[in-house]
């Protein structure tokens, strides 16, 4: 049985690698020379801590397992089960810790609230103004530059395994034999299934069902420094993460002062990782009104680079990097829109910003119902 992925992010390459363990002979098709789409554009953060509650959090969990398999599969791979704090600064912050530290799943996270001592035992390059933080030691990080690269790589060693780049599909058929893709420049691939994962492209195949499916598309933008002297031994998140992700959602979060202009303005929150090579990674902003505005805006990246530097305690590296992406988001909360469009084509966009803490549950879950059949 042959499946066609169309899609070489990290959704199509996770589905790619759920396939083979299933026995499938895999043809994996993308149409830029290399995905340089939200999956190459973000944290590589695998973010346990903040997620919903239900199936969100389990299928996060899940993943968790699933990257940790992975790793162990693919020696190369650069997974950091670092885990994350994030750090408050006011007694109204802590207050919604303790409020979601006394949630039914805070054990299932793991989480620990930390005094600012406690918390530089974990993280001894925090020396800045917070007071508290809240440990989650199954966050964790992959390098959003190579991962892909590296699973392919081990992919290629299974003969079962083809991927082709620079190859765009513009139409997508069921037959009663199965599917056929066919490609701008003529080229035909046939198959018996195909899992379509499209990113934030809502108008190449499939147009009409996904322009009235429940997504959005988000624009974002982020920003990588020089190399920093001390290491960061954790991913960092600030405060305003509490309005942002869903795990928070508590009484007294009501209660939270208003954000900064700047941050409320650009629906802001602070996440901070260290790359292996030194650099850190900030953002982010987030925009849901189009058209988005092509212009990079430098506000942003200031209050983002002022707020890390206080947290830290001294004034981080420059700017060298900025960049802004687009990813597909369910605006229902759903973790992602899999919708099938005939008996033996899937199509399967919109987790979020959440690609790399939800990607191989998803995948994994696209394989059974495709077995299902």
């Amino acid at each position: 049985m042959r499946v066609i992925i169309i899609g070489g992010g990290v959704l199509g390459t996770l589905h790619a690698r759920a396939a083979l363990r299933d026995g499938y002979e895999v043809i994996h098709l993308e149409r830029d020379p290399l995905p340089s789409s939200a999956s190459v554009r973000n944290f590589g953060l695998v973010w346990i801590g903040g997620r919903a509650s239900g199936e969100e959090l389990e299928a996060s969990l899940r993943t968790r397992e699933l990257w940790q398999e992975i790793s162990e599969e693919i020696p190369e791979l650069t997974f950091r089960p670092n885990g994350s704090l994030t750090l408050v600064r006011t007694s109204a912050e802590v207050k919604v810790l303790e409020e979601s530290m006394a949630k039914s799943d805070a054990e299932l996270r793991q989480w620990k609230l930390l005094d600012k001592a406690e918390t530089q035992k974990i993280n001894p390059a925090l020396r800045g103004n917070f007071i508290a933080s809240l440990w989650c030691p199954l966050d964790a990080t992959v390098e959003p530059g190579k991962v892909l690269t590296e699973i392919r790589t081990s992919l290629l060693k299974n003969p079962s395994y083809t991927w082709r780049s620079k190859v765009e599909i513009i139409n997508l058929h069921s037959t009663d034999a199965g599917v056929v893709a066919f490609a701008s420049s003529g080229e035909e691939f046939s198959g018996d299934f195909a899992i379509v994962t499209p990113g934030a492209d809502h108008k190449t195949l499939f147009k009409e069902q996904l322009e009235s499916a429940p997504l959005r598309q988000v624009y974002l933008q982020m920003m990588s420094t020089a190399p920093f002297d001390e290491e960061l031994t954790t991913s960092i998140a600030d405060a305003d993460s509490l309005r942002y992700y869903p795990a928070y959602d508590v009484p007294s979060l009501g209660q939270l002062p208003a954000q900064q202009p700047v941050a409320a303005n650009n629906h802001m929150q602070l996440l901070l990782v260290q790359r292996t090579d030194g650099t850190l990674t900030i953002g982010d902003t987030h925009a849901y009104d189009q058209p988005f505005e092509f212009k990079l805006d430098e506000e942003p990246y200031q209050y983002l680079h002022e707020v890390a530097s206080d947290l830290i305690g001294k004034k981080i590296p420059p700017i060298m990097k900025r960049w802004s992406g687009v990813y597909s988001q369910r605006t229902d909360g759903a973790i992602c829109d899999r919708r099938r469009i005939s008996k033996n084509i899937f199509v399967v966009t919109g987790p979020g910003g959440r690609g790399n803490t939800l990607a191989p549950a998803i995948a994994e879950q696209t394989l059974k119902e495709l077995r299902s059949e």
